[in-house]
């Protein structure tokens, strides 16, 4: 497996895993699939803001799953925290691929000088959850029934790893 930046020819693959997740999971909170052109329109916001968009692919160049992370919210003072995402083939799931992409990421987070790495978690993914804290990644909050999908109220976990600990915060 290779995991390396995502170019414009790995979109549809990408559309492929996040729609099948918004279909089938509770990964993604929300019943809409994306288009295309919604998916290039995240790629390139993503690019123009120098943040990262990779893709892990098996030896025959198929891709197995993507990650990225973006800006947690927009106010200055939570510059140094970003909200990740990864998501993985059903077909690649438990092969170590998300273990991959999520390992990745925060070593580019923390390069990149970012203090605090964030997982929004469905409360019932208990794979992604075991991921996560094997990854050092903490359980810091709990929202119970804060969203909706498929019938039934889901619980949203956070999950959070300090990336550059002792990092002094900025004065300004």
């Amino acid at each position: 497996m290779n995991v390396r930046d995502a170019v414009p020819k790995d979109i549809l693959a990408i559309l492929a895993i996040y729609n099948r997740s918004i279909r089938e999971t509770t990964s993604s909170w929300t019943n809409r699939e994306e288009s295309l052109d919604d998916r290039l329109t995240w790629f390139e916001g993503r690019k123009k803001k120098g943040l990262p968009v990779l893709v892990a692919e098996n030896d025959q160049g198929q891709i197995l799953g993507f990650a990225s992370f973006g800006p947690f919210r927009p106010r200055e003072g939570y510059r140094f925290t970003v909200e990740h995402t990864v998501y993985v083939d059903p077909k690649a799931q438990r092969q170590g691929v998300a273990t991959s992409l999520l390992s990745q990421l925060v070593e580019i987070a923390g390069a990149n000088g970012l203090h605090l790495l964030l997982g929004v978690i469905d409360g019932e993914n208990t794979a992604s959850i075991a991921l996560h804290e094997k990854l050092g990644f903490e359980v810091t909050g709990r929202l119970p029934q804060a969203g909706t999908k498929f019938g039934r109220w889901l619980d949203l976990v956070l999950m959070t790893r300090v990336l550059n600990a002792g990092m002094p915060a900025p004065e300004k």
